[in-house]
This record gives C-alpha cells, structure tokens and sequence, in this order.
C-alpha cells in the first residue's frame, strides 16, 4: 500500500490544492457545494444535508445499541448527538472542525473540538463509542483508530459502528476534499465492509457482538475480549 498520495490527488487545471481538510469541511458546513475525490472512482458529493437533517429511522436503529455515556467519534454538525442527548444519554461529540463543533452545540449538545488521538474528557468511563458515517475511516488506520477506542472506554463498554455493505471489505486510500475551486490537501481514509469487520476488531481485542441492517445501511457492535 502506498504511503504517497496518488498525483491526480494533488494537482488538476484550475483547482487549488493547498487547502486544509478543516477549511474545505467548514465551506461545505457552510453550504458551499463540496466533493470527495479518492474514495471512489469519480468524484461524489459529499452529503453535508444529509448529516444536517434531523435523525431518521435508520439513525434511529443505529443510535438504539448505543448504552450509557457515548462519545461521538466526528460528530460533524451534531445530529447523532442530538437524538442521543434527547434519548437521554450523556454524549459528547469531538471533531477536528471549528464548523461541526459549533453547529452541534448549537443543537444544545456538549462538544469540543479534538482529535481523537489526543487527550479526552472522561478516558477510560464512557460506556460507548459511536462511528457512524463511515467514521471507521478515520485516519486511514482502522485497526489504530478502534484501539485509540479501546483505551477511551470502560472495560465493559462498547463500540457502535457504522460499515459498507458485504462485500466491501478494508480499503484504504488518500482523499481529498473539493469545494469552490478549492481541493484539500490530500488525507488517508478507509472503507470497511460487514466482512471485514471482524479481522480488524479482532487485531485489537474486540469481538463482533452484533451485525443489523436497516435498509441499505449496517451496523455492528463490538465488544472488548476479556
């Protein structure tokens, strides 16, 4: 696997790519029309109105194995929290971007602005760990991202994650963010599917507890072993 991002990553006729990942991210929070590129075989809009709605049935589902104090790993603009904060649950959301942290407490929901690698709030208590959105793919290192997890959770909490359909399997790749003529530097992310869940929890100490669907969308919960 290349550590280098591919050169059609970094450059093209008309774009700026110096920008930083938070800047473009904050544009698109902000409503200007943005893209990933990398992560598929053509450029895909990126669903920023998708994560600023209200909860629906399927983020319901999913939010339903959550137990206790959960930590939304890339809260985005907070819808996740928001449910789980009106559900009851103690939540806090992190996010590397200004824009997201701002607009889930504008939700009315506790959030900072962090990475998930640094120190937290509450490391070694919260009961659960949510990924949604594909936020397995955090950092390009699924298996370093749910040990980081492991570390933040109470030894019997739990990890709430959002996968890609069967067949998917683990890929991992530089992407890139595209917004008004703007293109982020380029940044490493994964994709992990329903059958590929299992090798990477089990590299780390967790165990598939539970796999659901709803609709086209999937879920596991995984459990520390011992």
């Amino acid at each position: 696997m290349s550590l280098e991002p591919a050169d059609g990553l970094l450059s093209e006729a008309g774009v700026t790519s110096d920008a930083s990942f938070t800047s473009v991210f904050e544009a698109a929070l902000r409503g200007e029309a943005c893209s990933v590129v990398g992560i598929g075989e053509v450029p895909e809009a990126l669903p920023v109105s998708e994560w600023k709605r209200e909860a629906d049935a399927g983020d319901r589902a999913l939010l339903s194995l959550c137990e206790g104090p959960t930590l939304d790993v890339g809260c985005g603009p907070g819808r996740m929290a928001e449910h789980l904060s009106d559900a009851g649950h103690t939540v806090l959301g992190i996010d590397v971007v200004h824009e997201a942290v701002l607009q889930t407490r504008n939700r009315g929901v506790s959030a900072i602005v962090r990475n998930v690698f640094d120190t937290l709030p509450g490391e070694g208590r919260w009961q659960s760990a949510l990924l949604a959105d594909g936020n397995i793919g955090i950092g390009g290192d699924p298996a370093a991202l749910l040990g980081r997890i492991r570390e933040l959770l109470d030894p019997d909490g739990r990890v709430v994650v959002e996968l890609s359909p069967p067949g998917t399997g683990l890929q991992s790749m530089w992407a890139c963010l595209e917004a008004g003529g703007r293109r982020s530097r380029p940044f490493r992310w994964s994709v992990v599917g329903t059958d590929a869940i299992a090798e990477v929890a089990d590299e780390v100490g967790f165990t598939v507890h539970a796999l659901h669907h709803h609709g086209e969308r999937w879920f596991s919960v995984l459990l520390p072993v011992g």
